[in-house]
């Protein structure tokens, strides 16, 4: 009977589980989604790619943006921007610090999808942990730029005078493509720190940190919307993030000649801020500065009358 029982056991292993174990599994590619008001949407556009390293081998399902998808997260970002900038500079800071201890919880994960996109395992760590350091930098001047950059002026008249900058608005901005983690962070955090919202187009051929770093966001206490991420070609959508009429300011961080003029006219034809950030270094110490916050921040000049105290107390 023992044997019947092994024999049929054997035969059940032989004819079932043994033999589909032979055959090649085909692995479940992840869909990586965009990030639009602390959600999670699929693109509108239905349309996805896959991208791949070197090796040729597919790493995940990635959104293609449309226009749509862009107009909706202007329109996320514009709602943020009041409760957003708003906020104490120091609660800011609080936010963008617990930004960096989430980076670190899941800094394992991000060095594997480095790893993934061709990076070699020592410049992954590198890239990872200047990314932490950054966003601690970041948070750290949060509540410190507006006392380095703020003034009272001089006048010739019985006023003080004084300029503090305030918050640009919505900034679009379209990420460095040839990381895809570093370049991300550098361009978002100066950005918000200065208390602006913004939308981001991540790397094209390397977006998979970028939408697991739109999860960092999302358990970060960071407010929907102050902080969106989309995927896609910068070919079809570098034209949107300059037209649209309700984004206060553009950041490019690549050095295509001819997307450089077209941001160039279609700025001046809306009187947009444009920044261009194709020579900088993000991985030494000229990638991060307090006047990568000011690139974003409009001077406010204030007029305010000197009570004549003599005149009122009859003193002097």
């Amino acid at each position: 009977m023992e044997k019947a029982i092994k024999k049929s056991s054997l035969s059940i292993s032989e004819n079932g589980l043994e033999k589909k174990s032979s055959a090649k599994r085909l692995e479940v590619l992840k869909t990586y989604k965009i990030y639009i008001g602390g959600q999670f949407p699929r693109t509108e556009s239905g349309r996805y790619y896959i991208p791949t390293n070197a090796a040729g081998k597919k790493l995940a399902n990635v959104c293609l943006s449309s226009r749509k998808d862009f107009r909706d997260a202007v329109v996320a970002a514009r709602a943020a921007f009041g409760g957003w900038s708003g906020r104490a500079a120091f609660n800011r800071s609080q936010i963008l610090y617990r930004m960096a201890e989430m980076l670190e919880g899941r800094k394992s994960q991000f060095i594997d999808e480095l790893v993934q996109q061709d990076s070699p395992k020592a410049k992954a760590e590198k890239e990872v942990n200047l990314s932490i350091d950054r966003l601690i930098y970041y948070a750290g001047w949060c509540d410190k730029f507006q006392q380095l950059f703020s003034a009272v002026n001089p006048v010739a008249s019985s006023h003080f005078n004084f300029s503090v900058p305030e918050p640009t608005g919505v900034v679009s901005v379209i990420a460095p493509q040839a990381d895809g983690l570093l370049g991300l962070v550098s361009v978002i955090a100066p950005v918000i720190a200065g208390g602006n919202t913004c939308i981001i187009l991540a790397s094209e051929t390397k977006p998979l940190c970028a939408v697991t770093f739109a999860e960092v966001l999302n358990s970060s206490d960071l407010p929907g919307g102050v902080v969106n991420i989309l995927t896609g070609k910068p070919s079809e959508l570098a034209s949107w993030f300059v037209d649209h009429m309700d984004v206060n300011a553009t950041i490019y961080c690549e050095n295509n000649s001819e997307i450089k003029k077209m941001i160039r006219e279609k700025s001046a034809m809306n009187l947009k801020r444009i920044t261009f950030y194709d020579k900088v270094n993000w991985y030494t110490f000229e990638g991060q500065s307090p006047y990568f916050i000011m690139d974003t921040q409009e001077i406010k000049t204030t007029w305010h009358p000197v009570e004549n105290i003599a005149g009122a107390g009859g003193g002097y």
